[in-house]
């Protein structure tokens, strides 16, 4: 559904996106993540035909952004992080208005806006003008326009700023019954959000790409074969010793002692590499007379990836005040 092959874009003297390649299928909801000023927001402006490669090629539906750009825009929603609203309107007739922008067919407008009002949640506030409406329902309406014509392909900017707790999750199940209908990039650094909603994940950092995989290889990356480990001794025995006895298991490389209290003891045991230490490890434990609590595979979080690949913290989750409802 997309293709982005050897995609560059230069403002003068300095490089936002260097010649990245990726792809994202018919019906994926893929995170698109990277720091502030990794090329982001130059890569969907490319993809949404707001301004043009410097080199390389981006199709969307089959269509190139730059030669076909008119026929890439009528198969795109997008929803920038501020919703491109008309305060004076009311949200039915923003709707109305949008759909007719969009060409949508005459006899269907209305019952297409009515669709997406109620699909957005803002069915309650069609009559009410877009200044009088708190930020949470802005962004909404803005879900709304990005959908109303029924795109083939979704670009979503930070799509849960401003919404309460509840919203965010009634956002995040939006996005998720779009996929299938939809395909969606979604952009934002609540990366919970990314691994609620997206099967995988383009990372950029500083224009180059660094990461595209499932979320959940991703979570594997770099840790090998590692296992987590609890043991009871039943007081046969202490941390110490249950670390030496680990640490012979052939294939173990190292064993780290994660928690140490009087009924159990946790501790990551890695392998070498192409090494499977799982067996061994539960029969090193059996065998010294040991009850094995638990045993199950170890894997990074999405920010310990995210930080690792890029070096950059992520921004926190904003949270509502004074329990306010956007």
């Amino acid at each position: 559904m997309i293709q982005v092959e050897n995609l560059s874009k230069k403002y003068a003297r300095h490089v936002a996106v260097d010649n990245i390649s990726f792809s994202v299928e018919k019906g994926d909801i893929v995170g698109f993540l990277g720091p502030n000023g990794a090329g982001k927001t130059t890569t969907m402006r490319v993809l949404t035909c707001f301004m043009p490669p410097t080199a390389g090629k981006a199709t969307v539906a089959g269509f190139d952004v730059f030669e076909q750009s008119f026929e890439v825009k009528k198969r795109i929603g997008y929803l920038p992080e501020t919703p491109p609203l008309y305060p004076e309107m009311s949200v039915q007739d923003y709707l109305t208005f949008i759909a007719r922008l969009k060409n949508v067919p005459g006899d269907e407008i209305k019952s297409r806006t009515n669709q997406v009002m109620e699909r957005c949640s803002v069915a309650d506030v069609k009559s009410r003008l877009i200044s009088k409406l708190s930020r949470g329902y802005r962004q909404r309406v803005g879900l709304a326009q990005a959908i109303i014509h029924n795109p083939d392909v979704l670009i979503l900017d930070e799509p849960t700023s401003g919404l309460d707790p509840k919203q965010i999750t009634e956002t995040r199940d939006l996005i998720k019954g779009l996929s299938g209908e939809h395909t969606i990039i979604l952009s934002t650094h609540i990366l919970p959000e990314v691994e609620a909603v997206c099967r995988k994940v383009i990372i950029i950092n500083r224009g180059h790409l660094v990461a595209t995989d499932s979320v959940e290889h991703l979570k594997h990356r770099g840790i090998g074969n590692a296992v987590q480990v609890q043991v009871d001794t039943a007081g046969n025995g202490d941390a110490s010793t249950v670390r030496q006895k680990l640490e012979q298991v052939p294939g173990v490389s190292k064993v780290v002692e994660k928690v140490v209290a009087e009924d159990r003891l946790i501790f990551e045991v890695e392998s070498l590499p192409d090494r499977n230490p799982r067996p061994d490890v539960a029969r090193a434990i059996v065998h010294a007379g040991w009850n094995l609590l638990e045993l199950k595979s170890t894997t990074l979080s999405l920010e310990e990836v995210y930080l690792q690949l890029t070096g950059e913290a992520i921004e926190p989750a904003a949270v509502p005040v004074n329990g306010s409802i956007q």
